[in-house]
């Protein structure tokens, strides 16, 4: 059954990320006479303390966590695979180095250094992604240098070796599409958790800034008005849940398809 919502709650995530500024909305009315109104035909899913709908923020809110997660994660995937190929297969000092710098950075909670970087750069949409991506690159390289490492001394690597292929040529070519199955894996994980970091910031007032919607600050909002109106923090907190599952669950079907050694060893 998960093998089925799982991808019909990303593929509406998505289409409410890409096409929501182009729906018939309005996140940012205010609408004084309908202050904490529950949910009803009118708006299913109810109005916030300003007496905006909360349906429409979400979908304005997905568009905020899909564009932070997207751009986090391919700008983490590029730099932490380039910087974790180059360690592997460069070796000596330079890896010595590298591996220093992963294990500083591994030393430090990775939500605690983006709320230190975003707290320094100033809330914003770009500042999140540049903080996430700071953070994040780390989980790439350090898979793509274990995955090199296993791969420089085969045979077709050394035979591009010694016909004289240029090192920059054998990591893309001959390198890099080898251990693309983890790294995809690893970059549907890395979506799951930009969206929950990008909501953490923005509820500690780090994210998109009033009147943009995030869910997180949706939850921030409604926060304060939990007993009269638990629907402004049920609707995002269940939004999140949702997206995040279910990435994750695409995430573990990923690992089972590309798992080639596994249906080896099955068969």
């Amino acid at each position: 059954m998960s093998r089925i919502i799982a991808p019909i709650i990303l593929l509406l995530w998505v289409v409410l990320a890409l096409f929501g500024p182009w729906l018939p909305l309005n996140p940012d009315i205010v609408n004084l006479q309908k202050i904490l109104h529950t949910p009803a035909s009118e708006a299913w899913l109810g109005y916030d303390d300003l007496g905006r709908p909360v349906w429409d923020r979400l979908v304005m809110g997905a568009r905020t966590s899909f564009l932070v997660a997207i751009w986090v994660m391919l700008i983490s995937l590029f730099i932490g695979t380039f910087i974790g190929t180059m360690s592997a297969y460069v070796g000596g000092k330079f890896d010595l180095v590298v591996v220093r710098v992963i294990d500083v950075f591994l030393a430090v909670p990775g939500i605690l250094l983006a709320i230190a970087l975003a707290g320094i750069m100033g809330p914003g949409i770009e500042n999140v992604v540049f903080a996430l991506s700071i953070v994040g690159w780390v989980g790439y390289a350090r898979l793509a240098r274990a995955q090199v490492l296993t791969l420089k001394h085969r045979d077709h690597v050394q035979a591009a070796i010694a016909l004289g292929t240029r090192p920059l040529r054998i990591m893309l070519r001959h390198l890099i599409p080898l251990i693309s199955a983890p790294l995809i894996v690893e970059a549907t994980f890395g979506i799951a958790g930009a969206v929950i970091a990008e909501a953490g910031l923005s509820f500690l007032g780090l994210g998109v800034q009033p009147p943009e919607a995030s869910w997180g600050s949706m939850i921030k909002d409604g926060t304060r008005y939990m007993l009269m109106a638990p629907h402004m923090v049920i609707a995002p907190g269940m939004a999140i849940m949702l997206v995040v599952l279910a990435v994750n669950l695409l995430g573990d079907r990923l690992r089972d398809v590309l798992d080639v050694r596994g249906r080896a060893r099955e068969n």
